[in-house]
């Protein structure tokens, strides 16, 4: 008897469970069909920049590296070539050269871009007064049209201009002719660059000292550590993601610098401020031989990402989030 009296409350603890699981299944079904309307939505919105992607960005390059084992002249019959073009590459004392220029340039331009930026920005404390003007100021060379640029510094530059002539008039001596002589056409070109260049990564930096919370500098002092103990044992490792960033993003424009030394020196005097992509526009456009120019290029590739690689891999131990 009790078994049988206790059957109508299995029955319904069953049915409710199926019920249950009905209810279940059918918000789960509800909730995978407002999922999917989602990404198709999200699809629909992001297929104009996936598209453009594609197509300006991913094909592009693709083709590149097709044309690199191509030798195809911008005008003629095109052949497979295989790695002749890489060969022809690295067998050329002229690509030799260029090569050692960007590495040059990078090495002089990178520290000296960030050890500016950076200094500025330490400098550029709330304390400033007028430091928004300052900004400002600092800034503009970056967005001034570099040709513009150009000018200023050609009219610096050249016999009897105002470097020569201040010169002459302070002590008497003469100033190079820096755009003409191989031993200081580099580092003009150096110097300009850091002048145009250094404004961006003085806002980032600046930016992220802003961010720095101001009781860890309060306890440092409390503890009687000094400007410099603040600034290298306390700022600089909160700020150490933006100067992380800003060195690898500093390293590949370096690289691939090209406007300076084509507008001031057209790579010379000789080869000797010659970098790697004016050697790809010249063999391109001027040579006219598109595989040759396009091997330059993903030699360029390959160097970027290798130090990228590289940086990444050594951030561990210099960079701090959180």
């Amino acid at each position: 008897m009790k078994g049988v009296a206790d059957a109508p409350g299995r029955n319904d603890t069953a049915n409710a469970a199926d019920e249950a699981d009905t209810l279940n299944a059918a918000d789960t079904t509800a909730t995978e069909e407002a999922g999917a309307r989602r990404s198709w939505w999200g699809a629909a919105f992001a297929a104009p920049h996936s598209i453009g992607l594609a197509v300006f960005t991913v094909v592009p390059i693709l083709a590149s590296l097709f044309v690199s084992f191509m030798n195809w002249p911008l005008i003629g019959e095109r052949s497979w070539d295989g790695f002749g073009n890489y060969t022809r590459l690295f067998s050329d004392p002229v690509f030799r050269t260029v090569i050692l220029n960007t590495v040059g340039f990078v090495v002089l331009y990178v520290p000296l871009n960030l050890v500016i930026s950076l200094g500025l920005a330490a400098w550029l404390t709330p304390r400033i007064r007028h430091r928004q003007i300052f900004r400002v100021l600092f800034f503009i060379p970056t967005v001034t049209p570099i040709v513009a640029n150009v000018v200023v510094w050609r009219m610096l530059y050249q016999p009897d201009g105002l470097i020569d002539a201040t010169l002459q008039s302070t002590v008497g001596a003469q100033a190079p002719n820096f755009l003409a002589d191989e031993k200081w056409a580099m580092f003009a070109i150096v110097a300009m660059s850091v002048w145009q260049g250094f404004g961006y990564n003085m806002l980032i930096f600046s930016a992220a000292l802003d961010a720095v919370p101001e009781n860890l500098i309060e306890a440092a002092q409390l503890d009687g550590a000094g400007p410099w103990q603040t600034f290298w044992r306390i700022k600089f490792p909160a700020i150490s993601p933006s100067v992380f960033f800003a060195t690898m993003m500093t390293l590949i424009t370096s690289f691939q610098v090209f406007a300076q030394p084509f507008l001031l020196t057209k790579g010379g005097p000789g080869t000797s401020t010659e970098t790697l992509v004016q050697y790809i526009y010249n063999t391109g456009f001027q040579n006219q031989q598109l595989g040759l120019a396009s091997a330059g290029a993903w030699v360029l590739f390959v160097i970027i990402l290798g130090i990228t690689a590289v940086q990444f891999l050594g951030q561990k131990r210099w960079v701090h989030y959180g």
